[in-house]
């Protein structure tokens, strides 16, 4: 979704290191998706192997998520199941989206313009079925557990924070805080930088913490009355919410209103917007959304020979590099575990 929610939330810097040996829920859809737009070519095209296979996801994946298993992280890898009936119209709008990105990177790349051309190529990235099976691989040579969610990620890792199955999402758009997570975390990155929007150049960054309580508390609002601010400026089930109306105005409404949601959505002539989706339909499809029990959380030490078949035979990568990497893991793997022994004895 990408709610709008970034200057309406309390944020908490934290390190990495307060997060050892914590289990963490990964929507790791929002992940790939990261990796798949900023891991690119000067001209903005993705990376591929010799085949022409896009590389740019695994490359990401595999070096952030073994530099965080380094520093004692237990990341467990959470994917979208079915979508929501009404999401429907957001697919459609995102490929309509993609299709003009792709249409003006065609125009780009036949007048040469780098500019352009870095501009558009990420806004047609799209993750295809073959991609992520790749991914989930990869993540199984790993030994980290994978779960399938019935439908949302986000929705399924904010239930797994809530039942204590983990610590917190890790998530970079706010989502998962309207499916009552208890905590998320953004910026959960070893580099310590992110990338710039349409651009090759970055600002550094820490991971932050963000706790549903202290969002509530800040606003004085109930966890329904932040769902339906979010509805207001606008969910993946209603994209682009009510032209005019800003987190800060929806914060006024809500509290003129309180709990009289549907005199406030009368009141902004809901219907003239989306006089095919009732607001009720979408209150409801985040407050129900499919989650599931049906998981194993179980960690296992890395395939290191997988892993070296799947990436240095099947993709292409460099042996030396996957192979020092994974030298380093396992020698972390043995310091934690000397660590705990002494702290036994």
């Amino acid at each position: 979704m990408g709610l709008q929610f970034r200057d309406i939330v309390i944020k908490e810097e934290i390190t990495l290191t307060s997060l050892k040996g914590k289990i963490l829920a990964v929507d790791s859809m929002n992940m790939l998706y990261q990796f798949l737009t900023t891991i690119r070519s000067p001209d903005g095209s993705v990376l591929t192997d010799k085949n022409g296979r896009v590389t740019s996801h695994l490359i990401g994946l595999f070096h952030r998520v073994t530099s965080l298993m380094e520093e004692g992280l237990k990341l467990v890898f959470v994917f979208d199941g079915q979508p929501p009936a009404i999401k429907l119209k957001t697919s459609q709008l995102r490929k309509a989206s993609k299709e003009d990105a792709a249409s003006k990177l065609k125009v780009a790349q036949e007048e040469g313009d780098y500019e352009q051309m870095k501009k558009y190529a990420s806004r047609t990235a799209s993750l295809t079925t073959e991609m992520v099976d790749d991914a989930k691989q990869v993540i199984n040579a790993l030994g980290l557990p994978i779960v399938q969610a019935p439908s949302e990620g986000e929705a399924q890792t904010a239930y797994m924070v809530k039942q204590g199955a983990a610590y917190a999402s890790i998530s970079q758009d706010y989502d998962n805080l309207i499916f009552d997570c208890p905590r998320l975390i953004r910026n959960v990155s070893i580099e310590g930088r992110r990338k710039l929007p349409g651009k090759f150049s970055y600002q550094k960054i820490n991971p932050e913490m963000i706790e549903l309580k202290a969002v509530l508390d800040k606003l004085v609002f109930t966890l329904d009355q932040l769902r339906v601010l979010a509805i207001l400026i606008g969910t993946d089930y209603n994209p682009g919410g009510i032209k005019g109306i800003g987190p800060k105005t929806a914060i006024k409404l809500i509290k003129q209103h309180g709990q009289d949601f549907t005199t406030l959505f009368k009141e902004i002539n809901w219907e003239n917007y989306f006089p095919d989706l009732p607001w009720p339909e979408i209150l409801a499809t985040i407050k129900d959304i499919p989650v599931t029990d049906d998981y194993s959380l179980e960690f296992k030490p890395f395939d290191r020979a997988k892993l070296i078949e799947l990436l240095v035979k099947g993709y292409n990568f460099s042996e030396e590099r996957i192979i020092t990497k994974l030298d380093k893991l396992e020698k972390k793997k043995e310091n934690f575990s000397q660590t705990g022994l002494k702290k036994f004895f």
